[in-house]
């Protein structure tokens, strides 16, 4: 059988003479010089590097939390054996701490003009776009001793959209959609309503709805439902300044306003109105105007993807400004900020005016959970403290709150889990109510 790599180099040099192999200079350099030999032949023998051709396909979008794969296609033209270690570079946040070195190398051996595909699979952990690096490949010759080395860039770029984990809670806020649509039997009063039909009485409806006039023309006693207006404008806003960066468990609390607001954006599109997106602090970050109902959801997702919290202060009369100038009729308009006392009454307290004497007003804002386990702290000193310092944040939460409520404006106020759905639910609790 015949031998080769390294096996046949050592028995190349086991059939050298005796002499030669002693500890003498003549055969120090008879088997220095063979090694060397053998080095420049096996690195003549190499691929070149420089002469392949790379191209790639695959995944160019995913959620947070989805696995994506990238295929890279590795052509030979030349005229030698391709032996080659390939790493294939994305940035850090591509993959789980501890897993890049496995998942970006590959070994593979192309014949002359044949070519092979490659498949690297990211697991992003973070939002935003995953823009390829360089592909690095040491091609080596049939011995394996030296090996050329080179780079190559091929652009591919992976975006990570926002997980939207409240979808799940998006069925049952569009059963009770249906039911303020009158699909259902349900009375919704208010402004702002219109009259649906008739339906026959059932035991449990309110009295408010029988229709007395109906009910004399017929044997049966009649109610009236009612259906929410259609077609109103809500604009969404997110802040992205620097009280969005405080993390609340294991996200930023920008993330948890980014899923409220998609589950939001979901549900009135659904409902037919209009929705709008605006992500500011001191200038505009992202917008998303006058896009049609079955693509709303998808710009959201999209604009949100390269969103980062900013560590500037908002600028909230800059933000007013732009609130007004794209809500110019009256609106939904939904602020997606913190109820630090701070940044509300020195930044939006004062201009809260501008805005609630035209458009319905509706703030929301992460709460964090660790917050209500302080209060909960008994049993020493220093438990006592931390206790005493969570009912001291809540309550200053709660004066801020009333605050706003003063000037006219709903607050939601909620955990990371429950932001979304709580979200919603005021949402259809004006639209039932007629308040938009």
């Amino acid at each position: 059988m015949a031998l080769t790599g390294r096996a046949a180099l050592l028995a190349a040099l086991g059939s050298l003479p005796v002499g030669i192999l002693e500890p003498s200079w003549t055969g120090m350099l008879a088997v220095n010089g063979t090694l060397a030999l053998a080095c420049a032949v096996d690195y003549a023998l190499a691929a070149p590097v420089r002469r392949l051709n790379l191209t790639r396909t695959g995944d160019t979008s995913i959620r947070l939390g989805e696995p994506a794969q990238v295929h890279l296609t590795v052509t030979n033209p030349g005229t030698r054996t391709l032996r080659a270690r390939i790493r294939d570079a994305w940035p850090p946040s591509s993959w789980p701490p501890g897993t890049e070195s496995e998942a970006s190398r590959h070994t593979l051996t192309i014949a002359a003009g044949e070519r092979r595909r490659l498949t690297t699979r990211l697991l992003p952990t973070r939002r935003g776009d995953r823009r390829a690096d360089r592909v690095t490949i040491r091609s080596y010759g049939p011995l394996g001793l030296l090996a050329r080395q080179g780079t190559h860039t091929v652009p591919w770029t992976v975006r990570v959209l926002p997980p939207f984990t409240s979808r799940k809670h998006l069925p049952s806020r569009l059963a009770r959609l249906r039911e303020l649509d009158g699909r259902t039997s349900l009375l919704t009063r208010g402004e702002g309503t219109e009259f649906d039909s008739l339906r026959d009485y059932v035991p449990g409806d309110d009295t408010r709805s029988i229709d007395w006039r109906a009910t004399a023309r017929q044997d049966k006693v009649a109610v009236r439902t009612w259906r929410p207006e259609r077609d109103r404008h809500i604009l969404i806003c997110l802040d992205t300044g620097r009280t969005s960066a405080g993390r609340v468990g294991d996200a930023p609390r920008l993330d948890s306003a980014m899923d409220a607001a998609l589950l939001l954006a979901a549900l009135a599109s659904r409902a037919g109105d209009r929705v709008d997106l605006l992500a500011h602090d001191r200038r505009t970050r992202a917008q998303v105007q006058g896009r049609p109902a079955g693509d709303v959801l998808p710009a959201f997702v999209n604009a949100m993807a390269t969103l980062e919290p900013e560590l500037v202060e908002t600028d909230a009369r800059t933000l007013v400004s732009t609130v007004l100038r794209n809500a110019p009729r009256r609106s939904l308009v939904v602020l997606l900020t913190s109820l630090d006392a701070a940044p509300i009454e020195e930044g939006l307290l004062p201009l809260l005016p501008r805005l609630t004497q035209r458009h319905t007003v509706l703030l929301a804002s992460v709460a964090d959970p660790h917050i209500e386990e302080m209060t909960k702290s008994r049993g020493t000193l220093d438990a006592v403290y931390e206790a005493a310092a969570g009912t001291q944040s809540q309550a200053a939460r709660r004066r801020t709150a009333q605050q706003l409520t003063h000037h006219g404006v709903h607050v939601v106020d909620a955990t990371p889990d429950t932001l979304a759905p709580a979200l919603a639910d005021a949402y259809l609790a004006l639209k039932s109510a007629g308040r938009l």
